[in-house]
């Protein structure tokens, strides 16, 4: 139980760490992208307006239409603007191309930027990125520029960045991860501690209680054959059985949860049969039918004594809160699990109440203190038992019916 408490907290923390990095990485690079992109379109339409064809082409121009140009939209000034390499490719209505701008020689050939910008001419796209070149597209009256900007170091110094942070974040979320392990352990411990006492508390006083207990029950015994019938010795007998089934459920409580588990090998077909037999006639007084239903040849490894006893817990239990007419009991294996299903017609269980039934003298229905000889402690040992099992159990409920179903490990 604490070991995955454990566990859920480590994940919790790296959980945590592992989105708060990962959104932090994700602000950081979407924004620089986002900044990056709205550069290169700036710098891109201030190339573009700044842009004009020789005067030998002047003659494309519409008649009456002046030689476009104007203010860029940014500062050719700017180191930015200087440091950065630009390419240009004019094509008219036609398809012919004018002009490429490729000085000095680069690494992309005029035949690329030809055939490039032949392409984005013939999309939809005005701005864009192809092959680490970002392009913008525009009308310049009489002929398409398309005009491009190398974004080659930029990307392969983002692509550096990015991959030596998660280098050194993947190393760091390592060691968060043994801190996490760390702090885990020092939340749990006093928990765990806690834990431990409470059982030994249990288990000690179980013993301590069991001695004054049958030497009340000897004393009480011996008097009613001397003084025969009183009121007064029989509520002493009526709570001192009463206490008696208290300390032997606490006794077995404890004994389950700390006892080591003796392990052999069970036909748990043959024990789920065997055990639900005398169940049938306690069914059969309270105006109850027993079905079962029972797979063969289902084994498993575990302790024949508490697979008895959790069988016969969960039976006990369906049949006193039935309030229909039948108790099912099912033993089915699917995927090396056998699967143990209790189930009785009763009201729904509050789902918020369904996790404490399996906590200690936690009863649904507060106002019975204990009158029935059922202190809250059946379904406490029946999880400790499923738990010992490496398996697990768990409340089911729907259409009327109330379902306990155990899974444990099968061969």
């Amino acid at each position: 139980m604490f070991r995955r408490s454990r566990r859920k907290i480590v994940a919790a923390i790296m959980c945590i760490l592992v989105l708060l990095w990962v959104g932090t990485l994700g602000v950081i690079y979407a924004s620089s992208y986002f900044e990056m992109k709205k550069q290169n379109e700036q710098m891109l339409q201030a190339h573009a307006q700044m842009y004009n064809l020789p005067q030998s082409f002047e003659g494309l121009m519409p008649p009456n239409r002046p030689m476009p140009g104007g203010a860029p939209g940014f500062n050719p000034e700017s180191p930015k603007f200087q440091l950065s390499t630009f390419y240009s490719v004019a094509v008219s209505y036609d398809g012919s191309v004018l002009e490429i701008k490729n000085e000095p020689p680069t690494v992309h050939s005029n035949a690329d930027l030809e055939q490039l910008a032949v392409t984005i001419i013939k999309g939809d796209k005005t701005f864009g990125t192809e092959n680490n070149l970002a392009f913008y597209k525009t009308d310049k009256g009489g002929y398409i520029l398309v005009a491009f900007m190398d974004n080659t170091v930029i990307n392969e110094s983002a692509m550096t960045l990015l991959r030596y942070t998660l280098i050194f974040g993947g190393a760091a979320l390592v060691l968060f991860f043994f801190v996490s392990v760390f702090l885990a352990k020092k939340i749990v411990t006093p928990l765990e501690e806690s834990y431990q006492k409470q059982k030994q508390f249990i288990s000690d006083a179980g013993h301590e209680l069991k001695t004054p207990v049958s030497v009340v029950s000897a004393n009480a015994e011996l008097l009613s054959r001397q003084i025969g019938d009183n009121q007064w010795l029989a509520n002493i007998q009526y709570e001192n059985e009463r206490m008696g089934m208290l300390v032997a459920q606490l006794l077995d409580l404890a004994r389950t949860e700390n006892a080591a588990l003796q392990i052999e090998h069970i036909d748990l077909s043959r024990l789920v049969a065997g055990e639900s037999l005398p169940f049938e006639s306690v069914a059969y007084e309270k105006g109850l039918t027993l079905n079962s239903n029972i797979a063969e040849n289902i084994a498993v490894d575990g302790s024949s004594t508490q697979l008895k006893q959790l069988v016969s817990i969960l039976l006990d239990n369906a049949i006193r809160h039935s309030t229909g007419g039948a108790v099912w009991l099912h033993l089915t294996k699917g995927h090396a699990v056998a699967s143990l299903r209790v189930i009785n017609q009763g009201s729904e269980i509050p789902v918020q109440q369904r996790e404490k039934l399996f906590e200690r003298f936690y009863r649904v229905d507060t106002a019975r203190n204990g009158e029935d000889k059922h202190y809250g402690l059946g379904l406490a040992i029946a999880k400790a038992i499923a738990t010992s099992h490496k398996g697990r159990i768990e409340v089911l409920c729907y259409d009327g019916l109330v379902e306990f179903k155990v899974q444990i490990p099968a061969q």
